[in-house]
Formats: C-alpha cells, structure tokens, sequence
C-alpha cells in the first residue's frame, strides 16, 4: 500500500521539477531579459522575479495535479446558459437602448473606450460570419480591416472624399478583396485554409510597409479628418469663411466631448446597422447554406448547393464589415499605418469569435466589450496582459469550449 502511493508521488515531482524547467527556458527570454536603452546604448536588463513567479506557479500546479483532479473531479460545472433566439435578439436591443443613453452619463475617457469596442464588435460581427456560421478558419481578417482604412484615408488625401462618401467605397474595396481571396482557399480546409489566410494578411502588411510612395510606409497617413454631421463639421471653427460649426448651429458652447460622444453614436449606429444585416442574411437561404458548409461540405454539396458560392459569400461578406470598421478606425484615429494591422490584431478579433461562442451574435458582442474594457481597467498589469489573456483562453477551452453565450442550434428529437 506504501509503493502504490509513494509511485503517483515521485511521478509527479518527476513532471513539476520537468514542467518548471520548461517554463524557465520558455519565460527567461520573454519576462526575464529586457532591452533598456542607456544613452544611446541598449543594455539588457534582467527581471527575475515574474520567471521566479511563473516557474513557482507551475511547479505548485503539477505537483498537486493530482490532489486538485481528485478533488474536482466530483465538482459539477454550473451548466451553460442558452437563450432562446427571441430571448438573444431581446438582450442585443436592451443592450442597443442602454448603449444609446450611456454615453451622455459616462466619462470621456470611458466613451472612448467604448467606442474602440464597438469597433471590436463590427469585426467580431464580420469574422462571425466566416467562422461561426460558414466554419471557415481565417486568420487574416486584419487584411480586410487594414483595406478599409487606407482607403478612406487614400481617397480623402488625393480626391478629397468626405468619410460618407468613402464608407460604401472602404466597403466595396474590402470586399473586392475577400472575394478574390476567396478563390486560392476553395479546396482549402481546416490548417491549410488557416495558413493561407495568415499569409493574406502578411502579404496586406508587408505591401503597405513597403510602398512608401502609395501608403506612406511604416509612417502611415496621418491627418485623415473626423466624420461631419450631414456635411456640418464638428470643430471649433469652420474651415470656410463663412462656414457654420456642429455647436454654432445649435447655439452651444465649443467641448471637445462632442465629437467624442459623436463618434461612439456613429459606432454604436454602425454595429446596428451589421447587426440588421447579418441577422436578415442568417435568416435567408444564404445563412442556411454557411451553417450547411459548416457541418459537412460533402453533404452540402448534395443538397444541390455550391461550396464554392458558399464560401465566396462567406469571404466576402465578412471582409464588407471589416472595411466599414477599418474607415471608422481611420477616421477616428486619424491616421493609420501598417503598426495597427499586425497580426495580434486577427488573433484578438479571432478570440473575440471564440470566447463569446461561434455563431452566437450577442456571445461576440460581450467577448468583445470585456477583451476591450478589462485591459483598461486593469492597466497595473499592463506587462501581463497578453500572459493573462492566453490563460483565460486556456482555462475557457477547458471549462467552457462552447464559449460565453454559445448560440442555440434548432434540433429535432426522436421518440424514444
């Protein structure tokens, strides 16, 4: 009885000792050296204490994995809420209400951040449709967003196109380019498909870092001007003599507020207006023939339906809002460069999809707003925060691989 228990208990010292070993090498070169500059030398400075924090967490970890499993192992998970479709589209209005009232009650800093969420929507809302409902695995979302921006931002630099007249353009232009991605991925599946699109995205990246005379270079365009409201500008004089300004026009004092709150309203009327769409596409035949492709491309293809319209579509519908996002990125940020459209940014719009649930709209509306809000608020941990992003993504794979409001699948039951 001795052995049999002092067995499990060597094993798993031989596992900690082997698992904080690993994490040493893993963490050593990414949390324990830093480069620092001194003058104008680069000097590398050591942080041990986060290796020594992680190698002890792991090591602890590993060593009563055993103890923890048994003791979980009786613990049942609470189960996973599902909604009703009606009780989702009800949730997604309440949300809209409150949304449309908040900004007027909220701080400046905090509408900012809301609006750089609501932008986080829009492209959760568009991956959402390639991979929620058609399951196309696409890691080069950013591409389209990247298209969006430098097209308003090319179009109101040489033409001197207002950001309406350039919104349906970014969007056409966004999807021209989705649609013509479509066609090298058509007998593409799972990692290949995955691969692909990961190298749309470099390719976008590294075209707009290099033609320096287009694009700028890694400089980017910068003085890309604000949305008006119905051609009324909003700052503090109009460019024209004898022009009107947003607050003359309404007998206001000048706050640079407004054009804060204005720009969360216009995202907030963007993400309605994706939301509109693809809920009237999810409920056409096209949404039918994305969740088809999904399940089984063999069995769609014997329901009569082509894949390869299926997933063009798919591609290029996703890429249409992801170029509203990247013109409304460009117009609030004001300038836009390669630096924004990295690679980082395809996997968070991808965790974005995951974490809310794959197909479930307002699963991707909350992943989205709590990927956006949290690292805000919680900026002491600002050295962490892609550490702890991936252990959240670590623990939701394990806990809940369904996500946070996985969407409610129509079934139909047999008698017993």
């Amino acid at each position: 009885m001795t052995i049999s228990r002092s067995v499990p208990m060597t094993q798993s010292l031989k596992n900690a000792v082997s698992a904080a070993v690993l994490t040493a090498i893993l963490t050593i070169p990414i949390l324990g050296l830093q480069l620092k500059l001194e003058g104008y030398r680069v000097v590398l400075e050591p942080h041990w204490r986060p290796v020594w924090l992680a190698v002890a967490a792991v090591f602890l970890f590993q060593l009563f994995k055993p103890l923890i499993t048994r003791g979980t192992s009786a613990v049942r998970l609470p189960a996973l809420p599902t909604l009703a479709p009606g009780q989702q589209r009800t949730a997604v209005w309440v949300l809209l209400a409150v949304g449309l009232i908040w900004p007027f009650f909220g701080s400046r800093g905090a509408v900012d951040v809301a609006t750089l969420a609501l932008i986080y929507v829009m492209l959760g809302l568009g991956l959402n449709i390639v991979v929620g409902f058609a399951g196309l695995l696409d890691l080069g979302y950013v591409g389209f967003y990247a298209v969006g921006g430098y097209t308003y931002a090319l179009l109101n630099q040489a033409f001197g196109l207002s950001f309406w007249e350039c919104l349906p353009i970014s969007a056409g232009m966004a999807a021209l380019f989705g649609f013509l991605l479509g066609f090298p991925v058509l007998r593409l599946r799972g990692d290949y498909l995955a691969i692909v699109t990961l190298g749309f995205g470099e390719i976008i990246r590294q075209l707009l870092n290099n033609l320096t005379s287009l694009t700028g270079g890694p400089d980017g365009i910068y003085g890309i001007p604000k949305p008006t409201v119905f051609g009324i500008p909003m700052t503090r004089s109009a460019a024209e003599e004898g022009g009107r300004t947003f607050h003359d026009l309404l007998g206001l004092d000048y706050s640079g507020e407004h054009m804060v709150i204005f720009l969360y309203l216009l995202a907030l009327l963007l993400v309605g207006m994706t939301l509109f769409v693809s809920n009237r596409l999810i409920r056409m035949p096209m949404g039918r023939a994305w969740e088809a492709l999904r399940e089984d491309e063999i069995a769609c293809r014997s329901l009569g339906l082509n894949p390869t319209r299926v997933k063009l579509s798919a591609f290029t519908l996703g890429a249409t809002f992801a170029g509203v996002a990247g013109a409304f990125f460009a117009a609030r940020q004001g300038l836009v460069n390669p630096e924004s459209f990295t690679f980082i940014e395809s996997a968070l719009i991808l965790a974005v999809v995951v974490l809310g649930g794959m197909g479930s709209q307002l699963g991707v509306i909350l992943a989205a707003v709590l990927l956006t809000v949290l690292p805000e608020v919680a900026r002491g941990f600002a050295e962490y925060r892609m550490l702890l992003f991936g252990l959240v993504m670590v623990l939701m794979m394990m806990w809940r691989p369904q996500g946070l409001l996985p969407a409610s699948r129509p079934h139909v039951e047999l008698p017993q």
